[in-house]
């Protein structure tokens, strides 16, 4: 397998929430494959994770430099006009169809312009033979402007939820049609790009799940899920992911069980609600507000539990839900995108969104649960991430494609 070197391009990168990201680019590593990472800008929220922060120190950012923001953009960008005006004028009538295409952010357009041709030329220096970006958004856009102008050819993963509502106005089939394929992250996901983009693409658009190290994940570290009456949710304190519904489940539940504890690992918009739902029904005992933690934080508390619980309203398939699973844990989570791919009766429980009393319902069955049947659920989840999400596995599945489109030219030009 003849592998080009790979770069890697986010809109912002690290960020605490996309840790899959990291990991997929340590996979290649591991396998061989150096990737060189770049963003369009840093995180504007400080990292808590050791490796974020290590991985902050290894990016390049195409709005940081000598001069700074969009002001280091303009050489870059001077540069491709008087040198590769062909090329300009092809990336600039590309750049002229998405923003005209787009309902908002219209100059932004012309910044991811001056962003490619930075790109581009930083991608020519170290030798870039393929970029691949995560979602479907800016980086997507600049990795197209990029590849427009003359750089590397490029794939992206399409993760959801919030990218997949306004894709066709993104201008989602003309990255797709220029890219070398796109990845999804489940068949959800991909049937939202297909309809999106147009069915003629759809052969390009391919199934790669996101993936955990399975070995930082081994069941037998942990003790048994019955053996604990905590549940732990992690992620974004905010609206789509309605932790609101989980502290309104608990109030429901705190006499009848009063040995159930919740605690929430992450911090977001919806903090003060959730603090005044606490305060309202006297939850100070059952429910924990632990803010942001490392990623050694957030498995030791997956070890202590009993089941994690995501009662949310949007996602695409959450990283956390493989790594409860692949730690043995039940999991109760909502019949929303690429979850109930994974998550069904076997090894949880799942519920409609915004449903309180299917929630109040799957709380209470976890913690009457017998030993023997947590214990059975968590084989279950364990069995089916070891088959679909081991990181390594489906990195190697990102190279292969990579792989096997890499060499050609622009898959959106037709010889005349």
């Amino acid at each position: 397998m003849t592998l080009p070197r790979l770069g890697y391009l986010a809109n912002s990168y690290p960020i605490t929430s996309t840790t899959f990201v990291r990991r997929e680019i340590v996979a290649h590593e591991t396998a061989g494959h150096p990737v060189t990472r770049f963003a369009i800008r840093p995180w504007d929220t400080a990292l808590v994770e050791p490796l974020d922060i290590a991985e902050q120190r290894r990016t390049t950012y195409l709005l940081l430099g000598p001069l700074g923001g969009l002001a280091g953009l303009i050489w870059p960008t001077l540069r491709e006009m008087l040198t590769n005006p062909v090329g300009f004028a092809r990336a600039a009538a590309t750049m002229i169809g998405l923003s005209w295409r787009a309902r908002t952010k219209r100059l932004y357009y012309a910044a991811w312009l001056m962003d490619a041709a930075r790109l581009k030329q930083l991608a020519r220096a170290a030798g870039i033979g393929h970029l691949h970006a995560h979602f479907s958004t800016n980086a997507a856009t600049v990795a197209l402007l990029a590849r427009r102008l003359g750089g590397p050819a490029y794939s992206f993963t399409v993760h959801g939820p919030d990218e997949l509502p306004g894709m066709a106005a993104d201008g989602i089939r003309e990255k797709v049609a220029h890219a070398a394929f796109v990845a999804a992250i489940t068949g959800y996901c991909r049937d939202a790009v297909i309809a999106a983009a147009g069915a003629d693409l759809a052969g390009k658009v391919e199934i790669v799940g996101c993936g955990v190290d399975l070995a930082d994940f081994d069941p037998d570290s942990a003790p048994p899920a019955g053996d604990s009456t905590e549940i732990v949710c992690v992620g974004r304190l905010c609206p789509q992911k309605a932790q609101t519904t989980l502290v309104r489940a608990v109030a429901a539940l705190k006499d009848r069980f009063p040995e159930l504890r919740v605690t929430f690992i992450g911090d977001g918009d919806t903090r003060p609600e959730i603090e005044a739902l606490i305060a309202e029904h006297g939850l100070q005992r059952q429910v924990t507000l632990a803010g942001w933690g490392s990623g050694a934080e957030v498995l030791a508390a997956l070890r202590r539990s009993r089941a994690l619980a995501l009662p949310s309203h949007a996602e695409g398939l959450p990283t956390v839900i493989m790594e409860a699973m692949a730690l043995a844990r039940p999991v109760i989570s909502t019949r929303v995108a690429g979850i109930p791919e994974l998550l069904d009766g076997d090894c949880g429980w799942i519920v409609d969104p915004g449903d309180l009393p299917g929630l109040v319902a799957a709380l209470e069955a976890c913690i009457s649960a017998p030993p023997a049947a947590l214990a059975a659920l968590g084989a279950e989840g364990r069995r089916r991430v070891e088959a679909r999400h081991d990181q390594a596995r489906n990195a190697a599945r990102l190279r292969a494609l990579i792989a096997a489109h890499h060499g050609g030219p622009d898959p959106a030009i037709r010889a005349p």
